[in-house]
């Protein structure tokens, strides 16, 4: 069973363990490989007080442990009159793939986003070839608006496509 909660300071450490894999390996987001820890916490947590008063992060953890497992990003995907579209990040540690966390992490950060009074929910950058994000976001309702093509270097499979994925709340 999951429990999901505002992410803390004292999270960073699993939060790191989480994000460091994912940006080394290059597949699924637009990271610089070579990030240090330092540039992975400016990635994603909070910033100084006031950086980003839209964003929150969620750790998703395992109930009976207290395992992060996963985490999400929420927050306003533009300023201004855009700010009524929410944009949202995803990351599940590699040993807890398949087993539902995105998917309940991904309910979670879209209740949340209904609730902040946002009217849809707009994802900038879905690699192509990441074909099971794809395939969630889809099933959740999200549908593809536009491919720009060889956007995003992939390290094995070389230029490929980033979705612009979108649904409203």
């Amino acid at each position: 069973m999951l429990r999901f909660r505002t992410a803390a300071p004292e999270d960073w450490p699993a939060i790191w363990a989480i994000l460091e894999p994912v940006a080394r390996a290059g597949e699924t987001y637009c990271w610089d490989t070579t990030m240090d820890e330092a540039a992975g916490r400016l990635e994603w947590l909070p910033g100084p007080a006031g950086a980003d008063p839209t964003l929150t992060v969620v750790v998703a953890e395992d109930a009976d442990t207290g395992r992060v497992l996963g985490t999400a990003q929420l927050h306003a995907n533009r300023g201004g009159n855009g700010a009524h579209v929410a944009n949202a990040s995803f990351l599940v540690a590699a040993d807890a793939g398949g087993r539902g966390v995105g998917r309940a992490l991904a309910g979670q950060v879209l209740e949340q986003a209904r609730a902040a009074g946002y009217t849809a929910m707009q994802f900038n950058a879905v690699v192509e070839t990441n074909e099971r994000a794809v395939a969630l976001w889809a099933s959740l309702g999200f549908g593809i608006v536009g491919t720009v093509p060889g956007a995003f270097l992939h390290p094995t499979t070389g230029p490929t496509g980033l979705h612009i994925m979108h649904r409203f709340l």
